[in-house]
């Protein structure tokens, strides 16, 4: 039987509460597609920084790099400075580990839960690729004669050569794959930023080689216009690390909000991380009412990741049968049920539903 090894990071606020609802339906779905999840639970977070003063020990990087994939919850906690752990747990392990990929599909499963009037779950079905170890996000620059009326800051935008070429790369091989249009959107800014040529160069060398796959560009500001408007021109988008953080949680909504947003930092081949975009929300801490399904479809993306297509076709076809069905009428703490509640009937759904891979 083969074992698939796991890091789960929980988290803050209620990220333990939701990743602990996404390894039970990955446990049963395990049961039925005949593998195993062996776990390893890390306390990595604000709690445990606020007890400890230790954010990630040097010692982890080497450790995580043993595993097949890590499922982390969710981090951030107003008792902390603002961005203190997230740098040190989200983009550590993204940069630490190179995980230069941040997927985020965007997929309506109930026309019920779109905001947008008039649009069809064909219509909202796309996948964003973020490049996601560049960028603004680089954190090189500063802050100079702080809180004096001559204060500066600056942050540098970097982005390489090979780093746009590898998330590029890795959009045209996922439109190829993709059962919809064959189209790659390259979203930048370069009519503003010319640096950002660089993207709209390098995107046309690597089109090239990919004669069977139509391209088409947008400037981002045009691009969040169009993914309200008309959602069904997307079918694989990608784009630098700030602005595929600000227009994939504009597609969360489109889909029907952040308690069904999931993603993937990945780094092809080696270990990756997957986690729900919500955040650690921690006014719900301890409530048992936060909406489990982003998690749940992280844990499904992280099964396709390790080849466990049956599987997550599984907890897929689930959540969206629930959907479809309304037996949620939101995706977020107002939907009326416990977080344990809905874990549970998607546990049990998942025995339930066809596969189809």
């Amino acid at each position: 039987m083969k074992t698939h090894k796991i890091a789960i990071i929980g988290g803050d606020g209620i990220g333990p509460e939701v990743t602990t609802e996404g390894m039970k339906v990955l446990d049963a779905v395990a049961q039925l597609e005949g593998f195993k999840l062996e776990r390893v639970v890390y306390p990595f977070g604000s709690e445990h920084y606020l007890k400890t003063g230790e954010l990630m020990p040097d010692s982890i990087w080497e450790e995580l790099k043993g595993f097949d994939a890590i499922f982390l919850g969710a981090i951030g906690d107003p008792r902390v400075e603002v961005g203190l752990v997230e740098r040190a747990v989200i983009a550590g392990i993204r940069f630490k580990l190179d995980l230069y990929i941040n997927l985020r599909p965007i997929k309506l499963y109930s026309e019920e839960l779109c905001p947008l009037k008039n649009k069809t779950c064909e219509d909202v079905d796309m996948l964003i690729i973020r490049e996601n170890t560049e960028g603004a996000y680089m954190a090189l620059g500063g802050i100079m004669k702080k809180g004096t009326p001559d204060e500066i800051a600056i942050c540098d935008m970097v982005w390489t050569k090979r780093g746009c070429e590898r998330a590029i790369e890795y959009a045209f091989e996922v439109a190829r794959k993709r059962d919809k249009d064959k189209k790659v959107t390259l979203i930048d800014k370069a009519n503003a930023i010319r640096a950002m040529d660089i993207w709209t160069r390098t995107f046309e060398e690597v089109g090239e080689r990919y004669p069977d796959i139509k391209r088409e560009h947008a400037y981002i500001d045009a691009a969040c216009m169009w993914m309200i408007k008309n959602p069904e021109w997307f079918d694989v988008a990608v784009t630098a690390n700030l602005f595929g953080d600000i227009i994939t949680d504009l597609g969360a909504m489109v889909q029907g909000g952040m308690g069904i947003a999931a993603s993937g930092n990945i780094h092809p081949g080696k270990v990756s991380m997957f986690e729900p975009i919500h955040g650690s929300a921690p006014k719900y801490k301890g409530k048992n009412v936060a909406c489990p399904i982003a998690a749940i479809m992280a844990g499904a993306m992280m099964l396709d990741f390790l080849g466990e297509a049956g599987g997550s076709a599984r907890i897929e076809n689930a959540v969206t049968t629930i959907l479809k069905e309304g037996k949620l009428p939101s995706l977020d703490a107002r939907s009326g049920h416990k977080t344990s509640d809905v874990g549970d009937m998607v546990a049990k759904a998942v025995t339930e539903v066809s596969v189809g891979v």
